[in-house]
């Protein structure tokens, strides 16, 4: 089942005993859980229907526990369970000892009181541990992962709609580059936009430039690849303006390298025909970033791209070792870079 089809069935009544959550989107998690909460539980039951355990400080046995216990002057309880690390690969953290064996044999007959919710930040589970096969068949698994260029575009219109307003074509995108792709981030930043436009206005590529400040990483981004596109000049503008924000050059060059690094890894990665969500997953990578890695990666060959690299380790020596002015010594990695 995926998250769509699971909210449909919570929004008709039809709710499994235990939830296992997991995945690096975490906001799409918090709002999986309120949706559960907002369905299943009355406002004035909440101080008695809302349990919350985390295995860092209580083990298993503690929840199972508590799930079999009858809920108190409420008809039903949700007991979301943090740090859920017993599902997912190596050894589980802390001196805290779990039994699984406790949740193995609650799974065989769960109570119909309570409703299980395990919350997993973390991108896979260990799809081999008995306990995450004995939950896929007894709940439901839900991933929560990072949306990709389309998806995220659709959930940024989808939510900027909800709110009464209107994206004007190219905005979601301009939105993404100043604000990053964290659906936390965009979230926050749709709530201004829309408040300054009011209800049923247009939010347009300029009033996201005017309202969405880039943060130093969506700055060097934003740098990277106007020198992919031969712009110079606004390359250099977003370079003084960073200056002007007194960041270090060190810093800068060092941010630059890493996202030419990441262009030259997704170039390397698509010539042996991986896919973007592969990618993003072989480099620990938002899919909207190696999105646009891989269009960058196309106005590069790959000897280009290393010479880059190569020429920005040099430059990061010359700067440490006081053997170039800093300043000046970016700037000319720039223009360089631009001929």
């Amino acid at each position: 089942m995926d998250i769509k089809a699971a909210t449909k069935a919570i929004k008709h009544g039809d709710v499994s005993p235990v939830y296992l959550l997991y995945g690096l989107e975490k906001y799409q998690i918090k709002e999986f859980t309120t949706l559960l909460v907002d369905e299943l539980i009355q406002k004035e039951d909440r101080d008695f229907a809302l349990v919350n355990y985390d295995l860092s400080e209580s083990s298993i046995q503690d929840v199972i526990e508590e799930a079999e216990t009858l809920p108190f002057m409420v008809p039903r309880k949700l007991i979301f369970v943090r740090d859920a690390s017993v599902f997912t690969a190596g050894k589980e953290g802390g001196k805290i000892e779990h039994r699984i064996e406790a949740l193995l044999e609650y799974l065989k007959n769960p109570a119909e009181y309570s409703i299980l919710i395990f919350l997993v930040h973390h991108e896979k589970l260990d799809e081999r541990k008995k306990v995450v096969k004995a939950l896929n068949s007894a709940g439901i698994v839900l991933s929560f992962s990072p949306l990709g260029g389309h998806e995220l575009i659709g959930w940024i219109e989808r939510e900027s709609k909800q709110r009464g307003c209107i994206l004007a074509t190219g905005a979601a995108d301009i939105l993404i580059r100043n604000a990053g792709a964290q659906l936390q981030n965009l979230s926050a930043e749709l709530d201004k936009l829309c408040l300054y436009v009011g209800a049923g206005g247009t939010i347009d590529s300029n009033t996201v430039e005017q309202l969405v400040s880039r943060s130093t990483e969506q700055n060097v981004f934003a740098l990277v690849e106007n020198m992919a596109n031969l712009r110079l000049e606004e390359a250099l503008s977003i370079y003084y303006e960073l200056l002007k924000q007194r960041e270090e050059p060190i810093k800068i060059a060092a941010l630059i390298t890493r996202q030419f690094r990441i262009i030259l890894q997704v170039k390397e990665l698509m010539g042996q025909s991986y896919s973007q969500a592969q990618i993003a997953s072989q480099l620990g990578l938002h899919p909207y970033a190696v999105k646009i890695a891989g269009e960058q990666a196309r106005k590069y060959k790959p000897d280009v791209l290393k010479s880059i690299l190569s020429r920005l380790t040099d430059l990061d020596y010359q700067m440490k070792t006081g053997r170039i002015d800093k300043v000046l010594g970016l700037e000319l990695f720039l223009l360089r870079l631009a001929v």
